[in-house]
């Protein structure tokens, strides 16, 4: 029982920091603007696919994730 709830503390902080992340997401320069983005505006139609942003959010969490795995 004390496994799960240290999960979900642990769950709840990481929610609680993508919060605060998404907050200021708009203030962090070049996050969703890197120049491996894909973003295509027509007329009518509008795509937008993060694509370099993902790949370096993937690399910072796998490092995060490594780094707390370690024991």
């Amino acid at each position: 029982m004390q496994d799960i709830a240290k999960a979900l503390i642990i769950f709840g902080i990481i929610f609680i920091l993508v919060g605060i992340l998404l907050m200021f997401m708009q203030k962090i320069p070049l996050i969703g603007r890197l120049p491996g983005d894909i973003y295509i505006a027509k007329k009518n139609f509008t795509f937008y696919f993060p694509l370099a942003t993902s790949i370096l959010l993937s690399i910072v969490l796998s490092f995060l994730f490594y780094l707390f795995n370690r024991k």
